[in-house]
């Protein structure tokens, strides 16, 4: 009998294999969009990148990117009295001196910048930088295309204290913490960014720089008051990575941790439901990319006729210094 069993199993599992076939998947090709990624913040001027997309399975690099880039736009943004059309500035055309800002609103790194042209949209006209309480819609035309989007500055709302803590055993390693109190009304929602302001010591390979270029939001940035409406609350976060990063402390032991020594500068954001959506859908796709047991799901959009976000962003700052 065990024989007899042994042989049907064995049976069964050249049967199985046996039956193997391969099986191509066609992904219908559809005709490129606009990818909008927009932001407004209080005392700040609108900034848009636009880009067409891509096949799902295209590769893509820096100069890929760059070749992305949607040029020629009319693209204006309004808070309902004043109506201003944005100027198209490419890093190719900004003056040396100038570039550790452009670093600082698009997270590109200046040897990035150097190797390819970004381009972004934005203005230096002050009656259209960003104020709270304030609704800006959005306009984009590129050729035959017309897109639109309405985000709100909201209220800003400070953080009630901010500190830095090692967990467990280690002694140099750890989180940024905060705690908010949230407004008895429900529905609000908040970002994280942090970004480091300290150098690199002369022994890296990066000594003088500044260890962020500019402020970063971790996986996980995105939360509303939905378990915690009217109450005050303490949450942590580690550390965020700028993409591809190659720096020394992305890729050991040290990648999303803060370190005692770091003075790191926050940045947190009240935002409008829309930009929620948005942010938290697109992170969820970001997180499970990979895992067998994600639930596939499209990224939210607030764009009318097109992909991608345009956010407001009622914004307040704060310092940790980061001490045992």
């Amino acid at each position: 009998m065990v024989r007899k069993a042994y042989f049907f199993i064995g049976l069964v599992v050249l049967l199985l294999f046996g039956c193997e076939k391969e099986i191509t998947v066609d992904v219908p090709e559809s005709d490129p969009k606009v990818v909008v990624q927009g932001s407004i913040e209080q005392d700040q001027p609108p900034f848009v990148m636009l880009t067409w997309s891509q096949g799902y399975f295209d590769p893509i690099d820096l100069n890929g990117f760059a070749d992305l880039m949607v040029r020629g736009a009319v693209v204006t943004v309004s808070d309902g009295v004043n109506v201003v059309q944005l100027d198209e500035i490419c890093s190719s055309d900004v003056p040396e001196d100038l570039l550790p800002l452009v670093t600082e609103l698009t997270g590109f790194s200046i040897e990035q910048l150097a190797a390819a042209d970004i381009c972004i949209y934005t203005s230096f006209n002050q009656a259209i930088w960003g104020q709270p309480n304030t609704v800006y819609d959005l306009k984009v035309v590129v050729e035959n295309n017309t897109l639109t989007s309405r985000t709100k500055i909201n209220t800003p709302q400070m953080l009630d204290s901010v500190w830095f803590e090692t967990p467990g055993s280690s002694d140099s390693l750890g989180f940024a913490y905060a705690t908010l109190t949230d407004p008895d009304t429900l529905g609000n929602a908040y970002r994280w960014f942090a970004r480091r302001i300290n150098h690199y010591p002369s022994w890296s390979a990066h000594a003088g720089e500044v260890k962020d270029p500019t402020y970063i939001a971790p996986i996980g940035s995105a939360y509303d008051d939905g378990f915690f409406n009217g109450l005050s609350f303490e949450f942590a976060y580690y550390r965020g990575t700028l993409p591809n990063s190659n720096k020394e402390d992305d890729v050991n032991e040290e990648n999303s941790f803060f370190k005692v020594g770091d003075t790191i500068a926050v940045r947190g954001t009240v935002i409008d439901r829309g930009a929620y959506a948005f942010i938290s859908s697109f992170e969820n796709q970001v997180s499970g990319q990979g895992s067998p047991f994600a639930s596939p799901a499209n990224v939210l959009t607030n764009i009318n006729g097109g992909l991608g976000a345009w956010i407001g962003y009622a914004t307040t700052y704060d310092t940790i210094i980061c001490v045992e």
